[in-house]
């Protein structure tokens, strides 16, 4: 592929250039809001008014387009010239209404309707949906119309914002703006006839979605299974070259970074099987890579779907992508991922079909009310707890399995306990919520007439994350030494130690952290522990049902942020661990704690069943950049990534970065603001994170051979 075009270089600094300056957007939605609520305050469907603010919201987006873009659609955050009593009152108007809490966004949409019928095809369907319906159900089908109309005037939006850079446009360019308004009307109606319609309708549906109805992180999904037919009929005419192709996946993905907020992630995957397990790479997928390559921003990430039938040149060029510092591609076990998502339910066509909703957790393309990461759990915090209960218990354990035994049975109420909250908050969901646009998108809500928050979905899990699995196991097999084997220590005298934070007692931490075994150097010790956890929750998950449809709630045990912030809420736990101290990202070994090299880390993080983790599982690591100076050390990075996956491996994300160049970033972030990291299943700007997560990272394993 030839290096990164002039068009393109230019749009990626100025991408970076308003992520500095943007800052917090004054609340002008609120604005709009509370004009629609209040013209709808008669109406007595709450599903109806919230098709009226739906289409209030896509009626009043303001968009920009500059010299060099070649898709419409990029939000301009100037908005609205609302004054700041007029937000301030408006935000008043609307505290009188509850706010319907829970999870929003984190899925890939049904686009196969509109890509067949356009909106004017949806509409029709939705009118005569209308007309044979009755009671709510009638206004369910009213509020998707409100919806859609919205999404269609948004659409026009866009158009008038390329029309007017029509105006003093040089004559090169405005056969490309013109292109782009041709483009743009015919979507806001028909099908898209080109691959240029098609992904700029994807862009549409994600954007307007996430903008409209709070959505956050809708997904462009598999990007070279929903173009791959607009992309072979354009390169049969003769109309669509490889080059053109690539510069709209890359205008896309700028334009995903221009609207996504730090700390977010927006996932595109590639690769994968069908249903009869055969191979789904395509020119796609490599232009989805070469995408990434050559814009270098934080958003979208990229997974494999990996598979043993995977081409060795897709694995291989995401290989060299990672040994030259990029924190994606990321690679995902189709086969253990698929394995999961049977187990709960999905047929193979469904299995074969999903996206990492944003970091890892994993969702089905298409047909999802799958709430993610709710809520996250804290293994170590928990153990804390059941420490001062040992304390105070007038019959504390008398070995460790009778410990264990009384930690699972705390874990187990404290996952009860959470599942009736969130079963709660779908409830309220039901009642204050209501998405009408996110529902049209959705299978099965048009054809049911009910909206996502009504169960509409075909898919509505709760996923929820276990964080500190890995301090967890540490832990206790330091307790188990400590308190049983050896007796060196009673649970009062271990609570007072971590209670002081190892003030004055730096000896025992470093027993704690160096003369035992830790997860990470394939000890079966340690690594049964975890398995033994991770059966537990298992098994303790599948007891219970969340609505609607009492259908599953699923374990995951990947972190985003929430390793550094739970851990900035945990005291000093028994595996050496400072107050306050980050816990381990995911599946991998606790920071610094791998001793014997890659491999070993590698069959400890797969000697447990990762398939039921359909919440997410993220294995970590990281290596520096001057191991990659030859062909032959990529390939034994893929080899190394390979086994991981073979042997039944979740996902796997690597960080090819030295830590000189960490603390170059630290001291000058302005030079290195395109400097991306992998975090716990996410990835962000370097300079961008906490100081406490920055530390995290740095404190990674940096493995100097492979």
């Amino acid at each position: 592929m030839p290096e990164i075009s002039r068009r393109i270089s230019i749009l990626r600094e100025r991408c970076l250039d308003r992520k500095a300056v943007r800052g917090n957007v004054p609340n002008w939605k609120a604005v709009i809001d509370a004009e629609s609520l209040k013209e709808s305050e008669n109406v007595k469907s709450w599903q109806l008014r919230m098709g009226m603010k739906t289409k209030a919201r896509l009626q009043n987006i303001r968009f920009e387009t500059d010299e060099l873009e070649l898709l419409a659609g990029r939000v301009s955050f100037k908005g609205h010239n609302y004054s700041k009593s007029e937000i301030s009152e408006s935000e008043k108007y609307l505290s009188s209404y509850k706010w319907p809490g829970g999870q929003t966004g984190h899925c890939a949409m049904d686009m196969s309707k509109i890509f067949k019928v356009g909106i004017k095809g949806i509409l029709s369907e939705l009118q005569k949906r209308l007309e044979s319906s009755s009671g709510e159900t009638k206004n369910t089908y009213l509020s998707f119309i409100y919806a859609v109309e919205g999404l269609s005037d948004m659409i026009a939006n866009a158009k008038l914002a390329a029309e007017k850079a029509m105006i003093k446009a040089p004559e090169w360019r405005k056969k490309e703006l013109l292109e782009m308004v041709e483009s743009c009307e015919r979507v806001r109606s028909e099908p898209p006839k080109t691959y240029r319609d098609a992904i700029q309708l994807i862009w549409f549906v994600d954007m307007g979605i996430s903008y409209s109805e709070n959505a956050y992180l809708v997904v462009p999904g598999h990007l070279d299974r929903e173009l791959i037919a607009f992309y072979n009929a354009d390169v049969k005419k003769g109309i669509l070259s490889k080059e053109k192709a690539l510069n709209l996946i890359e205008c896309l993905y700028i334009l995903i970074n221009n609207y996504v907020a730090d700390g977010g992630a927006v996932s595109v995957m590639v690769g994968g099987t069908d249903s009869g397990g055969g191979d789904l790479t395509n020119d796609l997928s490599y232009l989805s890579l070469e995408a990434l390559r050559r814009t270098k921003l934080v958003y979208p990430t990229v997974g494999i779907c990996w598979h043993e039938g995977t081409p060795e040149t897709l694995s291989m060029f995401a290989c060299e992508l990672i040994s030259k510092g990029y924190s994606t591609p990321a690679f995902f076990g189709d086969k253990i991922i698929q394995k999961g998502l049977k187990s709960y339910g999905l047929n193979r066509k469904q299995a074969c079909n999903y996206i990492n909703s944003t970091c890892v957790e994993i969702t089905p393309v298409a047909c999802s009310n799958v709430w993610v990461a709710s809520p996250y759990f804290s293994l170590c915090k928990i153990l804390l707890e059941e420490i001062e209960g040992q304390v105070s218990a007038s019959k504390p354990s008398k070995s460790f399995e009778s410990f264990l035994s009384s930690y699972y049975k705390r874990l187990g109420e404290k996952i009860k306990s959470a599942i009736e909250v969130q079963n709660k908050t779908r409830d309220g969901r039901k009642t204050y919520g209501r998405k009408p646009l996110q529902s049209v998108f959705t299978k099965s809500c048009i054809e049911s007439g009910r909206d996502i928050d009504d169960g509409g979905a075909d898919v509505n899990w709760i996923e929820c994350s276990f964080v500190g699995v890995v301090n967890l196991a540490d832990s206790l097999h330091v307790i188990n030494n400590e308190v049983f084997i050896s007796r060196n220590l009673d649970f009062s005298g271990l609570k007072r130690i971590l209670d002081s934070d190892y003030k004055g007692q730096e000896n025992v931490r470093l027993r704690f952290l160096d003369n035992y075994e830790k997860y990470g150097n394939n000890c079966g010790n340690v690594d049964s522990i975890v398995h033994k956890t991770a059966d537990f929750i298992k098994k303790e998950c599948a007891k219970h049902r969340v609505n609607p449809g009492k259908t599953h709630f699923i374990p995951g045990a990947f972190c985003w942020i929430m390793h550094e912030r739970l851990g900035s809420e945990c005291g000093a736990t028994p595996d050496g661990r400072r107050k306050g101290f980050p816990f381990a990202d995911g599946g991998g070994p606790a920071q610094g704690r791998e001793k014997n090299g890659p491999t070993s880390s590698i069959l400890s993080a797969t000697s447990w069943d990762h398939s039921f983790l359909i919440g997410g599982l993220a294995y970590n690591m990281k290596f520096s950049g001057e191991l990659f100076e030859s062909s032959e050390a990529v390939k034994r990075l893929y080899a190394l990534i390979a086994t991981f996956l073979k042997r039944g491996g979740f996902e796997t994300q690597i960080n090819v970065v030295s830590r000189k160049t960490l603390e170059e970033a630290k001291r000058d972030p302005e030079q290195y603001r395109d400097l991306v990291v992998r975090i716990g299943g996410y990835t962000d700007y370097f300079t961008r994170l906490s100081p406490e997560m920055k530390e995290e990272v740095m404190l990674r394993t940096e493995f100097s051979r492979l």
